[in-house]
């Protein structure tokens, strides 16, 4: 039965890829369309009181205004969260956030990153929630997205388009339908949305307790959506009012693949060459389906220690699971949350077994099993030329991407890319290991897996974590921020400037040397970079962390 609900699920992921992909491209198309009737009543005076037009940017002016209007939007929610305190809409009288904590969050939200180092229901107010933290969790997946659809334009050899223009569509034609209508689908399923204090209960034993709730439905929602992934109660999707029962999970896992899945058909159509989008899609899947088969075995197979005792071989390693779900569907979603660079939890990760573990790290740091909201298909479609340009000097040709010569300037820049996210992880991760023994609640290997997902998940936008660190201090919170920031904006402008390079060359007419993109040939070798460039990059430190411990356990 868990197998066929995971197929049920996996199957209508991708029913709803295709005819999302090309709403997202008709969305984003500045000819006229039928979407201008529909949400041009609500752009037109956004556009007005903002004094946008639709006018053409250079990848410099485009890339300048998505990190300067994304560092003003970190500038104002930090405020808001170190003056909370004093605000409005604080009926459980939280206080103001420490000021490398309300850094870190800030940081955390606007880079669609939502790594908590603090627990959801005492951290924020009400306020906070729904005027920093919504706010962001819309405005952080549209930034992601514009880029996206921008790099794709320059691709296709088309002006890269309007970064605000494309920011708010993407807000406004894509993110606010599907979480309004979804807002309400939660609510019926039981998600609370009030904005009424705690409520109090006694118990059996006469005890007082008080059980949290809030505006969570409307959280919920984008949190999914957008990728964003951070929990309105600090255990996430793992907490009842945040993930009733098994018709939540499923929904939340649809939200989750949704655009991820979506936007191989978004390029296939922009470009004006489907197949392509179709073989990079089916890449993706590939690897996808290999991940998820890998976690569910370790998983159902559990720890080697236990088994060897005739205990928990049927069931699984059900440590850190909810009942509600059991081992398949915690599996699925802990592979789901880590490729689609979401971060959302209904289990505990740091209780999975060590190649359950892995499995959730190596989709961070290969961030290309369809990855997050615009940020994890850029990264996807550098694979794809990494893997172009590795074929063009095999047979000794200039290597050609849709028709334009990939030369020394766009390879350079894609080697910057390639090269910051390995430093962004190993290199805090070894000085925290260096500096911080205190703060790391496991000694061994398992304390390094600790600190190496830490940062991984910080580099790579996803938010999720191992836990069992001690990471409300300052240390982490300005390392992780710094990572963050550094992870989500150099990424984006390296592979913008890759785009601008490639919009204004001509194309070059299609022989029969050329090498094909969208046959399964390609789709073979654009795998092949992603394991051997990838992986290997990694592959010294995952195997000190999850591989050593694995193989330390012993029946």
């Amino acid at each position: 039965m868990s197998l066929i609900a995971i197929t049920i699920t996996l199957l209508l992921s991708l029913l709803l890829a295709r005819p999302t992909g090309h709403y997202i491209a008709q969305a984003f198309s500045y000819e006229k369309t039928r979407l201008d009737r529909w949400f041009g009543w609500l752009e037109r005076p956004i556009y007005a009181i903002g004094g946008i037009s639709k006018e053409n940017q250079t990848w410099k002016r485009y890339a300048g205004f998505v990190v300067l209007s994304n560092s003003v939007m970190i500038l104002l929610v930090y405020l808001i969260f170190r003056f909370q305190g004093v605000l409005p809409l604080n009926p459980g009288g939280i206080p103001s956030m420490e000021p490398t904590l309300a850094f870190n969050t800030a940081i955390s939200f606007m880079t669609n990153t939502n790594l908590q180092h603090y627990s959801g229901e005492s951290g924020l107010s009400y306020l906070s929630q729904m005027l920093a933290i919504l706010f962001m969790m819309f405005t952080a997946p549209a930034s992601a997205l514009a880029v996206a659809i921008a790099f794709i334009r320059g691709l296709a050899g088309k002006p890269l388009g309007n970064f605000f223009v494309d920011m708010i569509r993407g807000i406004t034609r894509i993110l606010l339908p599907i979480s309004f209508v979804m807002a309400f689908v939660f609510v019926a399923l039981g998600v609370p949305q009030t904005l009424e204090p705690a409520a109090f209960a006694t118990t059996l034993e006469g005890v007082k307790q008080e059980i949290a709730r809030g505006p969570v439905a409307s959280f919920l929602t984008i949190k999914q959506l957008g990728n964003n992934g951070g929990g309105f109660f600090g255990v996430n999707s793992a907490h009842p009012f945040e993930n009733p029962g098994g018709l939540s999970n499923l929904l939340q896992i649809l939200l989750m693949l949704l655009l991820g899945t979506s936007l191989p058909f978004t390029y296939g159509k922009m470009v004006g060459n489907r197949k392509q989008g179709r073989v990079l899609f089916v890449s993706m899947a590939m690897m996808f389906i290999v991940f998820l088969g890998i976690s569910l075995f370790s998983e159902y197979v559990g720890n080697p220690a236990i088994n060897a005792l005739g205990i928990q071989h049927q069931q699984g390693s059900m440590e850190g699971k909810e009942a509600r779900f059991g081992v398949a569907q915690s599996s699925l979603y802990s592979v789901v949350t880590t490729a689609s660079e979401t971060g959302a939890v209904n289990t505990m990760h740091d209780t999975l077994t060590p190649v359950g573990g892995m499995i959730t790290i190596g989709n961070m740091m290969l961030n290309t099993i369809f990855g997050g909201v615009g940020a994890g298909f850029v990264n996807v479609l550098m694979y794809a030329m990494i893997a172009v340009f590795l074929s063009g000097l095999m047979v000794g040709r200039t290597p050609e991407f849709l028709g334009k010569k990939m030369e020394g300037k766009e390879m350079k820049l894609i080697a910057i890319t390639l090269i910051i996210n390995p430093l962004l992880i190993l290199l805090p991760a070894a000085l925290a290991l260096f500096t911080q023994e205190d703060t790391i609640s496991n000694p061994g290997f398992h304390g390094l897996t600790q600190v190496l997902y830490e940062f991984t998940s910080a580099a790579a936008n996803n938010g999720s974590g191992f836990e069992g660190l001690g990471d409300a201090t300052p240390f982490w919170n300005i390392c992780t921020g710094i990572v963050m920031f550094l992870g989500r904006y150099i990424p984006l402008i390296t592979m913008l400037a890759v785009a601008g390079s490639l919009a204004v060359k001509k194309s070059v007419p299609e022989t029969a040397g050329t090498f094909r993109t969208d046959h399964a040939l390609f789709g073979a070798v654009f795998l092949g970079a992603v394991l051997i460039v990838g992986a290997l990059t990694f592959f010294p430190a995952l195997a000190l962390g999850p591989i050593a411990e694995f193989l330390t356990l012993k029946p």
